[in-house]
Parts: structure tokens; sequence; C-alpha cells
């Protein structure tokens, strides 16, 4: 780690109270590095060796980890993957009779690997440029497609050995020293492993790591905070592909022998049993799902065929029964349950004062108009959400749109932000045409929203809630979070959020879950969020609600101050005295239309609004 500031994490105690008797996590880390040190010299021959067949199906799992259990993307094809690392280093070290642009290549296990990593990565962005633009059931099925053609082409492909597969694949060496023996091979497997989980770690705790995780729960949300999410998926995809890729050239060298068999559907069926076993949500439940089935398997095969003979393969049927059982009794996995047996302190990040402050937009003159709609409509169907909507929204103003249920609000919201797109009509923002630019460009010029229903990404921290609005504000990229050279960048970043989870009032609860907060501040971590991104225009949708009187009051003189520095502010609530309390100006709808513009007191007397809202008005 750099000598830069940084905003490392520190550990506080897991619940709230007594903190003595708790463990650090470092302590538990050290334990666990001593442990993979000296099993070599203290276990058989035969647990040793299942060990490294271990270590090489955790790091496929690992991949599995980022991908379905932080991504939501569902895998069955990454033994495939793990067989193009095979063959890779197979045909390179082992083939004869290779063309002349390959023989070049040959003779290295680790120039091999280099070549297998390309390849791979390669394969792996063109299959998921394709796989990836499917969503619900399709998605896992397209990876089972591909994962079985890739079955097919390692056993039909002459030059890869057909079903007969390769022989002769050397051993590994280290500075001359052939790694022929199970012992010596089993360091060089759990340092990648290792290696991977470290990495992996530190991706995940962020900028980049918290667009990941956003994934799964929010991808609406973390376009509207200008997160690129199709990049986000790619990453993972190609990440995970790079694992399985790397156990499959350790585990060419450790066989020195491959064939198709150990590539089909039904292993990449396993590791994805081994991810979601162990925890799919955490990093280390990969190591711990790995163990678990393979432990289990090989336990299953000696023992059961002693109680019911060997004429079927009853420790499929028992391996199925029992995974069953656990998918209804811990669909989390193990890993949480372990944890929960330990008692760990948890780590809390640290933010850094001395962290440089975050650069600000310029704001836009006092009064300028800075966003207009004029004659938007949005149809689905036979249906008119909005028809013909115009308004405008100035600096230094609050707006509040406002109108009955099934009004067109939260639709015309949506299209003002890039979530939806007009059928026709015109949105300017600074004098740019921004209908169908989509949320996240938009959120790049200085837009930012809240959501009708609270979009939060329940297990992570306030804190790094709020972080997410500030992706756009930095630049460092994947390998730099890897190995953790952003790390002065990430405390600017945590820094800024820091600022705006005390600005909404949410400093006690900064580095709770969010899911653990009652609904009304999560309105206000929303509004933090969207602060982190440094608008000049936020858009709030009914933040109001779900607050207690005093909430709203600090709510209330939070906007009034946003005013003040020139910020706009354009908000749909159903609070009326809030409302009218608070804005500039007010536009009513109804029925996907604009009824009344005005001032507070105007609307509060206008007939067409007394109507809408009241059914009618007295002679």
């Amino acid at each position: 780690m750099s000598g830069a500031p940084v905003s490392s994490t520190s550990s506080r105690p897991a619940g709230r109270g007594v903190s003595w008797g708790l463990l650090r996590p470092q302590t538990l880390l050290v334990l666990f590095l001593l442990a993979v040190l000296l099993a070599p010299l203290v276990l058989s021959d035969f647990t040793v060796t299942l060990l490294n067949y271990v270590g090489l199906s955790a790091l496929v799992a690992l991949g599995l980890v980022l991908l379905t259990g932080i991504g939501g993307l569902t895998s069955f094809g990454q033994a495939a993957f793990v067989g193009l690392g095979a063959y890779t280093t197979a045909v390179l070290t082992a083939g004869t009779d290779l063309p002349p642009a390959l023989a070049m290549l040959a003779g290295s296990p680790w120039l091999a690997l280099l070549v297998g990593l390309l390849l791979t990565s390669v394969v792996a962005i063109v299959l998921g440029s394709v796989t990836l633009r499917l969503s619900g059931h399709y998605l896992p099925l397209g990876t089972m497609a591909w994962g079985i053609s890739l079955y097919f082409l390692f056993g039909t492909t002459e030059m890869l050995g057909g079903h007969s597969g390769l022989s002769g694949i050397p051993p590994l060496e280290l500075f001359g020293f052939p790694l022929t023996e199970s012992r010596h091979y089993y360091y060089v497997v759990w340092l990648v492993v290792l290696v991977a989980v470290l990495t992996s770690r530190n991706l995940l705790d962020s900028r980049e790591g918290r667009a990941i995780r956003a994934l799964k729960g929010g991808r609406v949300m973390a376009e509207a905070m200008g997160i690129d999410t199709g990049r986000a998926r790619m990453i993972i995809f190609v990440i995970a592909a790079l694992h399985a890729c790397t156990a499959g050239w350790l585990y060419a060298h450790l066989q020195r022998f491959v064939n198709p068999t150990p590539f089909g559907l039904h292993i990449g069926i396993e590791y994805l049993f081994m991810a979601v076993v162990g925890g799919a949500g955490h990093v280390w439940g990969a190591l711990l799902g790995a163990g678990v089935i393979t432990l289990l398997k090989q336990w299953l095969q000696d023992i059961l065929p002693r109680l019911f003979g060997s004429a079927g393969n009853y420790e499929v049927i028992v391996f199925g029964l029992l995974m069953v059982l656990m998918l209804q009794r811990a669909r989390d996995g193990l890993w949480p349950l372990l944890a929960r047996l330990v008692p760990v302190r948890q780590e809390v990040k640290v933010i850094d004062p001395q962290a440089a402050p975050l650069p600000r937009k310029d704001q836009p003159p006092h009064g300028e108009v800075i966003l207009q709609a004029r004659e938007v409509t949005r149809r689905f169907g036979g249906l008119v959400a909005n028809n013909a909507m115009s308004l405008e929204v100035r600096a230094g103003e609050i707006l509040a749109l406002i109108g009955p249920n099934g009004a067109g609000k939260s639709t015309m919201f949506n299209q003002l932000s890039g979530v939806d797109t007009p059928t026709s009509g015109e949105i300017l923002f600074r004098g740019r045409a921004i209908a169908g630019l989509g949320a996240r460009r938009i959120a790049a010029l200085g837009m930012s929203r809240t959501f009708q229903h609270v979009k939060v990404l329940s297990r992570m921290s306030v804190l790094e809630n709020v972080a997410l609005g500030a992706h756009r504000r930095g630049q460092r990229g994947v390998l730099s979070a890897a190995w953790r050279l952003e790390r002065a960048e990430e405390a600017r970043l945590l820094r800024d959020a820091a600022a705006q989870v005390e600005r909404v009032g949410l400093g006690e609860v900064m580095h709770d879950e969010a899911g653990s907060l009652a609904l009304g501040q999560q309105r206000l971590l929303e509004i933090a969020r969207a602060l982190c991104s440094d608008p000049c225009l936020l858009l709030l949708d009914e933040p109001a609600a779900g607050l207690r009187l005093k909430e709203k009051q600090a709510l209330a003189a939070l906007l009034t101050r946003l005013r003040a520095e020139g910020m706009a502010v354009l908000l749909v609530e159903h609070d009326m005295d809030f409302v009218m309390g608070l804005v500039d100006r007010v536009v009513v709808m109804e029925f996907g239309q604009k009824i009344a513009e005005g001032l507070p007191e105007d609307i509060q007397s206008n007939p067409a609004v007394l109507e809408a809202y009241l059914g009618g008005v007295e002679a």
C-alpha cells in the first residue's frame, strides 16, 4: 500500500456496546495464512493433493462469486474457460506440428499462461458482448449454450487430441526447479488463490467495486448516478473468465494431461454450486464452498460404496439431496453462518480529513433557465401518460410538480432524467437536447435524482451508498483498485461522501447498513447520494414521504440552503403543507396534462386545481 493519505478500513464492534473479546479481521487472516503455510508439513500426500484441487476449484468459484453472487449474472459455462486455459498451455507446451505462428510461442508454460489469458479475454469479450445483452432466464441459458459449444470444440478438434486428449505436458518450473510433487505444487496453487482473493477484496472495496456491487440491486439507480452498468457487467465477466483460465493452466500442469471431460456443463454447474454453498455474496465463501463440496464428494465416494455397493452412483444422489437441504436451510450460504459463530470486529471506513476536496462544477447564474420541457408526449400503446407537457426550471429556484395519483408525474420525471424517452417533444438541459440521451450521460451533465420507491443497496453502508453518487468524479480503473493504487482518490471520494451524509443529518448512522435505516432516513440517504454527484439540478421524487415533522423541517432547511447556493430543484410531492411553504413555483398535472402553473398562493385558490384534487368546488 502506498504512503498517500488513504480512506482505509478500521475495526469496530459488530454490534453496539461492549467491544472486548472480539477478534480483529487481521488476526483471522494471519491464522489462515499460517494454516495454509503449514498444511503440507503435517498432512498426508493424499490430503495435500486434495487441497490442490480445492484451491483450483476455489479460483473458479471466486470468479463466480464476483459474477453471480455480487453482480447477479448467473453463468453455467465457467468450466469451458477452465478448458480454454488448460488446452492453451497443453498445445503450446506439449503439442507437435504447430503452425509457425504458434511454434514461436511454444515451450514455456509461463508464456503459455500469458497467451491463454489473452485468448480468454478475447473470447470472453466476444461471448459477453452477446450473452450479457440477455436477461432473466435467457442469460443462464446463453451461458449453457456457449459452454456446451466450447466443450464439444475441445472434443472434436484434432489438434487438441479429440476425446483422447493431450499428454506429455511438462511440469511447472520455478528458478529451474521442477514442481513434480504435490507438496511443492501446493504453494503455487494457493499463492495464486490468495492473490486472487486479495485483489478481489481490494476491487470490491473501491469506486469500481461499488459500481459492480450496484449491479444486482440497482441498475436503474446506478445509471442515474453515472455508472456504466454495461461496462461493469463486462468487467466481472472477463475477470471470472480469467480466474477460470488460470485455474485451467494450473490444472493442466498438475495433471500433465488434459481431455474434455473436466470441462463439461456438469462441472460448470458444480462450480456454481461451490459459489452458492460457500456464500455467493462473499469472497471468502468461494474457498469455503470449494472446500466443502470437494471434501464432501470425496467422503461420499469413499463411504457410500461400502454401505450400498458400487453398482450405482449413490454419491450423486446423496450429494444432490444434501444440496437441496442446504439451499433450503442456508440460502445465503455457509460463510454468513460461520461468520456469526466467530466474534469478529466489523470493519468501517476511516475518513481522512486531510484528503483534498473533489473539484466542483460551476453553478449556472441565478435565474438562468437550465431545464426546459417542450410539448413532451409519452405514449404506451393507446395510453397517453404525458400529453404535450411543458415546464422550465431556473437556477436558484425550487419548482414543485404536483397532481393526483396517476397524473403522470413520475413518467415525466423519468423522461427528464433519461430513464425513459419521450414519444415526441423536446427536453433541453442547459441548452442541450437530452431526450433519449440516457440517464448515465445526462447525469454527467449535472443532473441528479432520487426515486419514488427508494433505491438503496441494503447491504452496503450508508457511506458507500452515498459514495456511489461520486462515481463519475473519480477516474482510476480496475487494475488500480485491485492493487490499491487509487487510495488517494478513494480518500477524496469518501471524504466528500461523508460530508454529504453529515449534510443531510445521517452522520450517526454513516457506517450502518442502509437496509437497517427507517424509510425516512433512506430518503435522506438518496438525497445525499444525489448531492454527492455535484449536480446543478436536483430532481426529488416525493422526498418528504415517510419523514417525521422534524425531519421534514430539516429537509426544507437543506433545500432552502441549496436554493441559496444557486442549485435548481424540481420535486414531486404529495405533502401540500411541505410544498406550499417551500417552493417558488408550482406546476399542476392531471391526466398527463398541465392544468395550472404559478405561485403557491395562486395555485391554492385555482379552480382547476381544486377540481382535480377535490372533485369540484362550491359555487
